[in-house]
């Protein structure tokens, strides 16, 4: 007498997750080449995950894909330590209906990102090593510093005017502002009431701390340039006018390998330092640089691309061109891409620029 066999075997076959992932919980789809299997919650835990698809799915070639955002990369890791192939894609290169824009919620965009990788229709984004990640988040984090630092000194300006404290002759002048005799007039501030002199204690001690911090910050992201991993390059890039230790340190935590992009067009879309374009029919329209790309690289070599056409005569002399036909915000992402170009020439070839000279 013949028994039936119910033993399950999906060896061979693949099975798509799509995943829409929050703090709490994740909406989870799995689907095959055929069928949509389920859409269900489970909690934020990737073996979780990983049990269920071998339980349901046993031998199976399990791919997942959820959207980049706040969780970072942790779950990519872990979903590949559990023996599924993830990736992780940019939210704006996931295909979406005009009716899943306009109805959103968590289970269809589960399904929408199962269903876009079932159909081979997702570019995974570029995951970086653990090691990296973690000496990007030292210069991330020195960055937000600042930015707390400039927002405790305005709160003092503002708190000196909303008391109508006027300022001494000698600090009338901004650069005066925050030097070592700035900050000990700030303490010599007497204030009527105890409760407003407790107020500005507390200002001035903030800046202060965070100064401190930052200070910290600094030393060691300059025992992190020395190591191995990164002096050779750091060398390379202060060559080039216009980089210094921050910035060259910067670019290479947010862009790790520079062979990841095989030219200078694709590496100029990453930052986002190409113009957007709308293109119909005859006609073709050119517009400013696209919204899309790496704000903290953009924002830096923007910065230093003022710096570097006032110190490079090759470079101050295309500023000088471009501002006869464009308005000088215009030239400045010309000079950045320029910039670029150089920052990438030394990387790949290891070997320093050298500064052109004018004849």
């Amino acid at each position: 007498m013949s028994t039936q066999n119910n033993k399950l075997n999906f060896e061979g076959q693949n099975i798509y997750v799509g995943m829409d992932v929050h703090k709490n919980s994740w909406k989870i789809t799995i689907m095959t080449d055929v069928i949509t299997h389920k859409t269900f919650v489970q909690s934020p835990q990737p073996e979780i995950l990983s049990q269920y698809l071998h339980k349901h799915f046993p031998k199976g070639i399990y791919h997942s894909a959820y959207e980049a955002g706040f969780c970072g990369y942790w779950i990519h890791h872990k979903l590949t330590e559990c023996g599924i192939k993830s990736i992780v894609v940019n939210p704006a290169d996931v295909p979406t209906t005009n009716k899943e824009k306009v109805q959103r919620d968590d289970p269809r965009d589960s399904r929408k990102i199962a269903r876009s990788l079932c159909n081979g229709e997702l570019t995974p984004i570029y995951i970086p090593k653990i090691k990296t990640l973690e000496d990007r988040a030292l210069l991330r984090t020195r960055s937000m510093l600042v930015k707390d630092l400039t927002r405790n000194k305005n709160r003092i300006k503002a708190f000196l005017f909303f008391h109508g404290i006027e300022m001494p002759e000698q600090f009338e002048k901004s650069q005066t502002h925050w030097s070592k005799r700035f900050m000990n007039w700030l303490e010599t501030i007497e204030i009527s009431e105890e409760s407003g002199q407790e107020s500005l204690n507390v200002l001035i001690a903030g800046v202060k701390n965070i100064r401190t911090v930052i200070l910290n910050t600094n030393r060691s992201m300059r025992e992190l340039s020395k190591t191995e991993a990164y002096s050779q390059n750091v060398a390379l890039l202060q060559s080039i006018p216009g980089i210094g230790l921050l910035t060259a340190m910067i670019i290479l935590v947010e862009i790790e390998d520079i062979n990841r992009f095989s030219n200078i067009d694709k590496l100029a879309a990453f930052i986002g330092l190409i113009p957007s374009s709308n293109s119909s029919g005859e006609k073709e329209k050119i517009g400013d640089i696209t919204s899309r790309g790496h704000n903290i690289l953009r924002k830096t070599l923007i910065e230093s691309a003022w710096i570097a056409a006032r110190i490079d005569p090759a470079l101050m002399k295309c500023y000088i061109e471009y501002c006869k036909r464009m308005a000088p915000n215009n030239a400045i992402i010309r000079i950045a891409h320029k910039l670029l170009s150089r920052i990438r020439f030394v990387l790949k070839n290891k070997k320093p620029y050298e500064l052109s000279k004018i004849k």
